[in-house]
């Protein structure tokens, strides 16, 4: 016995084929050089001796390839604390040998209003950063734990991600932890993983292409127009259709690197 499945767009939407193709930017230049391109998940795991290898695996080389990983731009070792007015906040436990500036690591890394904080007395400190995502056809980003990745010393947390559409809705990525064991500190080195992201199109079937892209005029104009939507409504995916609107046709330029002369 023998049968297959075959994917198609939902009625209306042009026919693609091959690779879904993904762009990223940073939204902001300053310190640029110090943040990872996302990277395509690769297995350590290099063991193709024996035929039964889990490298061998089509199931697992195809899911892994599926995965994305961002990696920590400068190193974090930090303490919860409250003041003594119970004010929670972090305390930097590398001190004078933080080779990041106290005042740049608060540009960047926060603790959230505990009124805002899902569980009670579980912090949660989100740190910004620069990436945004965008695609010009339907594609929904979700943001989650580097769980493939083993941890010698495992964070005190976990973090939570989300799921939203790119190609309607391309915002600046936030990495967000749940504190659970406060007593613990949380160390994140330069270059570790910091969280993987997956893409799904409109058919699970097509790979993805990730590629850097310009940050021409139309694209900046747009990410503008939805951003900051946060701040003054809730439930921002009803906004969608409305940003859907006003979306330029092509979003991505990729970018043209020098090539080196080796």
């Amino acid at each position: 016995m023998e049968f297959s499945v075959k994917f198609e767009n939902a009625p209306g939407l042009p026919e693609n084929k091959g690779p879904v193709t993904v762009g990223w930017f940073l939204n902001s230049q300053k310190a640029g050089v110090i943040f990872y391109p996302p990277e395509r998940f690769r297995s350590t795991e290099k063991n193709k001796a024996h035929a039964k290898s889990a490298s061998r695996c089509p199931a697992v080389i195809n899911m892994e390839s599926r995965y994305f990983v961002f990696r920590a731009p400068f190193d974090l070792h930090l303490q919860f604390v409250r003041d003594k007015d119970g004010k929670p906040g972090l305390r930097n436990l590398n001190g004078d040998l933080s080779p990041v500036r106290a005042n740049k690591i608060s540009q960047h890394l926060h603790v959230t209003p505990e009124k805002e904080w899902r569980h009670p007395n579980v912090p949660t400190i989100q740190l910004s950063l620069p990436y945004v995502l965008v695609a010009d056809e339907p594609v929904y980003v979700t943001q989650l734990a580097p769980f493939m990745h083993y941890q010698k010393d495992p964070w005190p947390g976990t973090i939570f991600g989300g799921r939203f559409p790119i190609n309607v809705w391309p915002r600046p990525l936030m990495w967000a932890f749940e504190w659970h064991d406060t007593s613990k500190p949380l160390k994140i080195n330069r270059g570790d993983p910091l969280f993987y992201v997956m893409f799904e199109a409109a058919t699970p079937d097509r790979s993805v292409a990730m590629v850097e892209t310009e940050l021409t005029k139309e694209l900046a104009d747009y990410v503008d127009f939805v951003s900051g939507a946060v701040n003054f409504v809730n439930q921002t995916f009803s906004l969608f259709e409305r940003a859907e609107e006003v979306r330029p046709d092509t979003l991505i330029k990729p970018v043209k690197r020098r090539k080196s002369d080796d």
